[in-house]
């Protein structure tokens, strides 16, 4: 690990409780370093790795850094206060959005267990810039390997087995995905969130069965699907 230290950075409000994965969404990883380590841009995250595994730390994890910006996730509208921000190098859907190497996510994988098991992060707490910001973001996308995390316990799997279509109307799901922990002001934004981190193969923002099914397994104490 490589520490390169970002001005970015201010005090805590709220325990750590969430980890929150973004892409950098630049076309490269130096101009990507230098946007988090600026005083000007006034954005930071606790951690930044390259396409080839290399992990930097930009700031303490002590110290809240500047990620996520206006968000919400189950109840916290501080985000920032309450997680702990990976920013995961990929050009994202600006610059040609393509899959997140091997090497990159074998080197994600042990820092993300590291910090929830210090910080006693629950699974559903380990989430996606869009989830936190449905209207605003789309990243880390579509194209990120949940599974890979999913599989080892780090965060929440994508229910496919024993699968129930509630037969909830609109408003119902959407309730039940506020209850989740997602924002819902931007519906059709909330919807498209929840596709890319759940069903990533098909989103268009259309309440379905398979939608339903998905998040009411969810709901449950133990989500359906677990290995």
């Amino acid at each position: 690990m490589i520490d390169l230290p970002s001005p970015n950075h201010d005090e805590r409000q709220l325990p750590v409780t969430m980890i929150v994965l973004h892409y950098t969404g630049m076309p490269d990883c130096q101009g990507a370093l230098d946007r988090l380590t600026s005083p000007e841009a006034k954005v930071s995250s606790h951690y930044c790795i390259d396409e080839d595994g290399t992990v930097y730390q930009l700031v303490d994890e002590e110290r809240r850094a500047w990620h996520a910006g206006k968000s919400y996730w189950r109840g916290i509208r501080d985000v920032n206060s309450a997680s702990v921000g990976i920013e995961i190098v990929n050009p994202g859907h600006e610059f040609g959005y393509r899959s997140f190497p091997d090497e990159q996510i074998a080197a994600l994988i042990p820092l993300v267990a590291d910090i929830k098991e210090r910080h006693g992060i629950g699974r559903g707490n380990v989430v996606g810039h869009s989830d936190i910001a449905p209207a605003r973001k789309e990243d880390p996308g579509e194209l990120f390997p949940w599974e890979a995390l999913a599989k080892r316990r780090l965060a929440l799997p994508s229910p496919t087995r024993n699968l129930i279509d509630p037969f909830w109307s609109d408003a119902a799901f959407l309730l039940a995905l506020e209850r989740f922990g997602y924002d819902v002001t931007d519906s059709w934004k909330a919807v498209i969130a929840f596709q890319r981190r759940f069903r990533p193969e098909r989103i268009d923002g259309i309440i379905d069965g398979e939608c339903r099914a998905k998040l009411l397994a969810l709901l449950l104490p133990r989500p359906m699907g677990e290995p």
